[in-house]
């Protein structure tokens, strides 16, 4: 679009017209434009000269409508952006265009008791800061959830906080309906119930704009938040799992993290003896002392304590887990990266431990899927160079365990390798013009007529 200053100028008028506001500011778009693609020196190197042209804030669904007509009508990349928390670059303009800024609708338009409804650009945590006044609380939360849209974790996550339980946000029932904008030539609002949702879950934003969230929730505990350390690795996997297992106590979270990993925890080293493993762990008060029963059969020792109305101690547990361990390690060390791994077994877990040493540092979260809980995991990576990395990847793959690569942009790449074929049915109806997110969707791009070398 900047090498077309007229078109600018009429998006620009007709915008005002409806008083939708709207950044042409170039430091505040090049801000805008950005996610956290820093974790990975691959997505740094790709990703970092990429900038939208327009950031646009709309408020309303007719806004967007307004919107979407116009990039149909003009033929311009749309790029739909929540909070910018996400890792991958889900929300980075490969061709430009226009940014559409959710943070504006951010209404909590219904709440009772096992679900609520929302505007995509609320933060998670308003949403649990009300569903508990009732009882009730956010099933699937990221590490980031102070500060992520719903809309966005909708858009480009998967799992958190909760996965324990509820496995994948796009496991069926979690998310139970989705109102969508679409780019068709007249773009048109559809509502998607249960599993019509499918094809928007973790989609980057390929294929409908969402302007109401409609998700489950979980009953609400009093929490506990507990660090229990252990000499040995495998014994504080295997505590891990089995309170994973335990049916009777009711658990929130459950991270492992290998020694040196909990050296990069400073406001937590007082908890923390040295070269020593830790479990951080949210269960319910009620179950404390179920839980101390099995840190005593597996040897290990509680060295931190957090009940829900202790307001003096002011860490949160969550803070140290998913990808903000990633986000705390690179605070010490820039040169840190990681991957995104289903290991399936603690066996494999020992097998690629062993294998890899320090310079693969595990990193766990346990999380519920197909009825079963499984080790899942972070692990933090010393990078070297790309072609290292790449080896490090296929030697998991070689030893059984299945990589999401945080280390690309497109969907395929970053999960199967394969697009879902009902995903890509639904963009050929929502956005047969492939303006979403341009290049973020491999199948589509291959098959389009839309450039990368392009810039509208």
């Amino acid at each position: 679009m900047n090498n077309r200053p007229d078109l600018i100028a009429d998006i620009l008028l007709q915008l005002a017209a409806y008083q939708i506001r709207v950044i042409t500011d170039c430091q505040q778009i090049q801000k805008l434009s950005l996610d956290y693609y820093h974790f990975s020196p691959v997505l740094t190197r790709q990703l970092a000269h990429k900038r939208g042209d327009l950031v646009v804030f709309p408020k309303t669904e007719q806004e967007i409508l307004l919107v979407a007509q116009l990039c149909v009508q003009n033929h311009i990349p749309l790029t739909v952006r929540g909070a910018g928390t996400g890792n991958y670059g889900q929300c980075i303009p490969l061709l430009g265009g226009i940014i559409l800024d959710l943070t504006d609708m951010n209404r909590i338009l219904a709440v009772e008791p096992g679900r609520a409804r929302v505007e995509p650009g609320v933060k998670m945590a308003a949403i649990d800061k009300v569903t508990r006044e009732i009882g009730w609380e956010l099933r699937i939360a990221p590490s980031t959830y102070q500060t992520a849209t719903l809309g966005g974790f909708i858009g480009g996550g998967s799992a958190g906080m909760g996965s324990i339980n509820y496995g994948m946000i796009s496991d069926r029932g979690n998310v139970q309906a989705l109102r969508i904008v679409t780019l068709e030539n007249t773009p048109q609002v559809l509502e998607l119930k249960g599993d019509e949702t499918q094809p928007i879950l973790h989609a980057y934003g390929t294929n409908g704009i969402i302007t109401q969230i409609e998700i489950a929730l979980a009953p609400t505990y009093p929490w506990a938040e507990v660090i229990i350390c252990f000499q040995d690795f495998l014994r504080a996997i295997a505590f891990a799992q089995d309170l994973g297992d335990s049916s009777g106590i009711i658990k929130k979270q459950i991270a492992v993290h290998a020694s040196p990993i909990p050296q990069y925890f400073t406001a937590l080293r007082r908890y923390l003896p040295q070269d020593q493993s830790c479990v951080l762990a949210i269960v319910s008060e009620y179950d404390l002392l179920a839980l101390s029963n099995l840190v005593c059969h597996y040897q290990g020792s509680i060295t931190y304590q957090k009940m829900s109305g202790e307001t003096s101690k002011h860490l949160n547990l969550l803070e140290f887990n998913w990808n903000h361990t990633t986000l705390l390690a690179r605070s010490h060390d820039p040169s840190l990266t990681y991957l995104q791994v289903a290991y399936g077994n603690l066996a494999r877990v020992e097998q690629l431990y062993r294998y890899f040493g320090d310079e693969v540092m595990i990193h766990l979260e346990f999380l519920r899927a197909n009825g079963n809980v499984i080790p899942a995991g972070l692990p933090l990576v010393k990078f070297t160079n790309e072609d290292r990395l790449q080896e490090i990847i296929n030697e998991h793959r070689s030893l059984g365990a299945s990589i999401a690569n945080p280390h690309v942009y497109t969907i395929e790449e970053g999960g199967s390798g394969e697009i879902n074929p009902d995903q890509l049915a639904f963009k050929k109806r929502v956005d047969p013009h492939g303006l979403m997110n341009p290049g973020k969707m491999k199948t589509w791009q291959n098959s389009s007529t839309l450039s990368l070398d392009q810039k509208y």
